[in-house]
């Protein structure tokens, strides 16, 4: 899935994928993360998730990485925040307060700047890419952000034969997959949710499968 695949979504506005709404997982299992004032957390594929600002507000430091400039930009705007911007590397860099956006491909995402990361939150980003780019984004994942890994991941199972991505269907046994190496897989929950995303009983399915996960070791 190339680039301007999502570039054509966000200039067109198809953005389904986006809630004006934070996420009920993340207020539910946020304490899982074992997170304190002043902590950072990372978000990677965030388009302008009001996520991001419900972590803010939790104290802690919040970096969001996202290929969409148009994106980043409404995130700002729309919560009406002014950033500034520079370029950082391959990436642009938007900065307020406690929210940094880095803007650009997740693969140019480096170490060190994601060296004072202290958990992660997948939303939308498993999901959104297809399995080979999947096992390049868990790997790349693993590598950027400092040992051990920590974090919440929320996926969804459904069958792939009566619909095809994105979102894509990521079975539990492949997020076991791509992280029971690195650290423990333990599932939170579990639920379908097609009576509230008609959209996809449109494309086809019966049931869709909202499923999230930690991802680490108990809490310190």
């Amino acid at each position: 899935m190339k680039a301007e695949f999502w570039h054509q979504r966000w200039q067109n506005n198809e953005i389904g994928f986006h809630r004006n709404e934070v996420n009920p997982n993340l207020i539910a299992h946020f304490g899982m993360l074992g997170l304190s004032e002043g902590d950072c957390v990372l978000v990677p594929l965030c388009g302008k998730s009001k996520d991001m600002l419900w972590l803010a507000e939790q104290g802690l430091h919040v970096i969001g990485v996202e290929l969409s400039d148009k994106a980043a930009a409404a995130f700002f705007a729309e919560n009406g925040l002014r950033p500034k911007k520079q370029r950082n590397g391959e990436m642009t860099c938007y900065r307020s307060d406690t929210l940094t956006l880095y803007c650009g491909d997740f693969f140019d995402l480096t170490p060190g700047l994601c060296q004072d990361v202290n958990a992660v939150y997948d939303r939308a980003a498993l999901v959104a890419l297809p399995e080979h780019m999947r096992t390049e984004y868990c790997a790349h994942l693993v590598k950027i952000v400092p040992e051990p890994l920590r974090g919440l991941l929320i996926s969804f199972d459904y069958d792939q034969d009566r619909m095809t991505g994105p979102p894509f269907s990521v079975p539990a046994d492949e997020i076991r997959r791509h992280f029971s190496d690195v650290v423990p897989v333990r599932p939170l929950g579990s639920r379908d949710i097609l009576a509230d995303e008609p959209q996809f009983k449109e494309r086809g399915l019966d049931q869709m499968l909202e499923q999230v996960y930690f991802l680490g070791y108990p809490s310190r």
